[in-house]
């Protein structure tokens, strides 16, 4: 493979089309789209200062690099990309992108970031922003570290591992979601989902769980979560005090003790519910 080392690369379409290329300590400055059309690149220890390095590429590997504040909209329509150790401080990156490693990754202004994307390994990354992952399919995640709001709206078959995630609004209308071991906290958890699945997780929500189509709890605490479950069927098991509870279409409710149970004839057939304390 022929080799670019400490390079400055300026103007638009720098590398375009480039194929079978290593990049080492190069800087892209100024110029649109340099990597646009490529295949089979890797880039080390390099930075990208302008926009749209990424797009309709193919087999990228990137490691030690830096995506400056305005290398936004990065990394669209490509396939197969692997990114490590990198710090990603642009917004809107991975836009219908399929095949994506990331590991030990920063993204320090997720905004719209990870939309529309699928067959997603995610390893110790930390992303701010919102709206993260929406729409984005086939996702394994251990070790993320989440502050922004409207996570994984439309998400669809992703299991998250040992996680901390502080974002209201977290998997709306998304489907066939797993998390283990994790800690999640913001108002109106899940709501519109179906088959969401918590295990040995931590929750802190204000009417969280709520309007979910199979919600499966087990070895949950629930700290400060009020009026959950409303209009969703429900197997939850939880360690300790569910603050209060409202409304649940049906199934089984445990916990050590519940504070405030509202169930209104009227609303939900409360027959349909089994609510057992202690």
């Amino acid at each position: 493979m022929k080799e670019i080392r400490q390079e400055l690369l300026t103007g638009e379409r720098a590398l375009f089309q480039a194929n079978d290329l290593k990049i080492y300590d190069s800087i892209f400055e100024d110029g649109e789209s340099p990597l646009k059309e490529s295949n089979n690149i890797e880039i080390k220890n390099s930075m990208f200062k302008w926009k749209y390095p990424l797009w309709y590429c193919e087999d990228i590997k990137m490691a030690g690099c830096t995506l400056f504040e305005m290398a936004r909209a990065g990394i669209w329509y490509t396939k197969n990309i692997e990114v490590k150790d990198t710090i990603i401080e642009a917004p809107k990156n991975f836009r219908r992108v399929e095949g994506i490693v990331l590991d030990k990754v920063t993204l320090s202004n997720a905004y719209e970031t990870l939309w529309h994307c699928s067959l997603i390994n995610m390893k110790e990354v930390i992303a701010k922003g919102d709206y993260f992952a929406m729409n984005s399919a086939d996702m394994t995640i251990d070790g993320l570290s989440l502050i922004g709001n409207y996570s994984f709206d439309g998400a669809k078959n992703v299991t998250i591992r040992s996680s901390k995630l502080i974002s209201r609004d977290a998997f709306w209308n998304s489907e066939n979601i797993v998390v283990y071991d994790s800690f999640i906290s913001g108002e109106y958890l899940g709501w519109n989902s179906k088959n969401l699945t918590l295990i040995n997780c931590t929750v802190e929500s204000l009417q969280g769980m709520c309007y979910i189509d199979n919600l499966v709890m087990k070895k949950c605490k629930l700290i400060n979560t009020t009026l959950a479950f409303e209009y969703s069927t429900v197997d939850v098991q939880a360690v300790g005090r569910i603050d209060s509870i409202k409304n649940p279409l049906s199934g089984i409710i445990c916990a050590d003790s519940i504070g405030e149970i509202i169930m209104e004839e009227d609303k939900v057939d409360v027959g349909k519910t089994k609510i057992n304390c202690g």
